[in-house]
């Protein structure tokens, strides 16, 4: 008796063992699933997650969505394969894809908020994924118009080019006006796509990036200048300062004293002439260096072949010294002189006329004085025979 007990309770201790290991399946389960919950923007961006949607239950389950808890001005929308759905079908075991946008206004708070995906399946079952959404600025509901590089330097011959960005920020299409209020002389272009404007259209978040060209007044001087720039709407009015830093205009002059640019030497003589080397920019030179180019045979020397340093407007005198070859042909020659450093250069072409030595013209009288003589003599011993 005591042995059919055993064999009978060990009969049920294993079926119920065998039971418990058998798989049980729940009935409509879903699960939501994206790595990235959390995100950080600012204001007016857009945040796009992508979800898996996983069928963990042994029917096809059709699914709707809705968020719950989204801030009121923000919007979604839900979509699936590049269409917006209202519902998914998912096959037992399997899982699919869908994507959620969310758009943050312009005008929001600075903080962390919250919203839930609620996936509702057909079995009167709800599923939920949570995500935190960090706002990292106040909004704002007007205008951007910024630069990263508002300052510029270069010298008086440059023009100097800006990019600013315009960005709409408001919830409406606005035309912009893109006006300065530069310094007199100066000029100012406003380029979009290389080519010249004077407004812009932007729609609600919207941006666009400007160019803004600005020359520099003719013989400006040294100096920081100013320039404001806006991009205005209606009554309201965004605007930019711009800075440009001018070092100074390089320019050089080279002449003689009274601007005579002529001489005149005999042949194998030496005719010294005098320079002048003005700096008639802004900044200041260094390193002047003088050359020449001369006919062939002839030579130039410098007393000083190089100037160090020569200050806006001031002057420096260098004395050339023009050697004429022996076989010279009277006429005019051509010597032209250079003045040259990194920033600017000048040269002046000098006419150098050849006369012949006033000897060998002494030479020739006493030949031809000779002649008439010699030819005197002869009509006298012999002319009356």
């Amino acid at each position: 008796m005591w042995k059919k007990m055993f064999v009978a309770m060990l009969t049920t201790l294993v079926v119920v063992a065998t039971a418990g290991i058998q798989p049980v399946y729940a009935q409509g389960s879903l699960t939501l699933f994206t790595p990235y919950t959390g995100l950080s923007v600012t204001p007016g961006e857009s945040l796009s997650y992508t979800v898996d949607v996983i069928n963990d239950g042994n029917d096809i389950q059709n699914v709707t969505f809705n968020v719950d808890g989204l801030p009121k001005e923000w919007d979604y929308s839900i979509s699936a394969g590049g269409q917006n759905i209202d519902q998914l079908s998912i096959r037992n075991g399997d899982e699919q894809e869908l994507t959620l946008d969310v758009e943050v206004p312009l005008k929001v708070d600075k903080g962390e908020y919250t919203f839930d995906l609620v996936a509702n399946s057909h079995d009167g079952t709800s599923t939920t994924l949570p995500f935190l959404v960090n706002v990292t600025k106040e909004g704002t509901h007007q205008t951007n118009f910024s630069t990263e590089q508002p300052n510029m330097e270069g010298h008086a011959d440059s023009d100097f080019t800006y990019t600013a960005t315009l960005k709409n920020q408001t919830a409406e299409k606005q035309r912009y006006a893109l006006s300065a209020k530069e310094p007199k002389g100066w000029n100012v272009q406003f380029k979009l796509d290389g080519d010249g404007v004077t407004s812009v259209t932007l729609d609600p978040d919207e941006s666009v990036d400007i160019d803004i060209e600005v020359t520099p007044a003719e013989n400006v001087k040294a100096d920081t200048y100013k320039i404001p720039v806006q991009a205005s709407t209606g009554s309201k009015a965004e605007k930019l300062e711009l800075e440009a830093v001018i070092t100074g205009k390089y320019d050089l002059s080279l002449s003689t004293p009274e601007g005579k640019l002529s001489a005149d030497v005999t042949a194998g003589g030496k005719k010294k002439v005098d320079l002048v080397v003005e700096n008639t920019g802004t900044a200041d030179l260094t390193d002047i260096e003088l050359s020449a180019s001369t006919p062939p045979d002839w030579d130039v020397t410098f007393d000083e072949d190089t100037v160090q340093t020569l200050k806006a407007s001031e002057k420096a005198k260098v004395q050339a010294t023009i050697s004429a070859p022996d076989d010279a042909i009277a006429g005019d020659y051509v010597t032209t002189f250079d003045a040259k450093t990194a920033e600017a250069s000048s040269e002046a072409s000098f006419r150098v006329s050849v006369k012949t030595s006033t000897w060998w013209g002494l030479v020739g009288v006493a030949i031809i004085l000779a002649v008439i003589g010699g030819l005197y003599y002869i009509f006298k011993k012999y002319g009356r025979r």
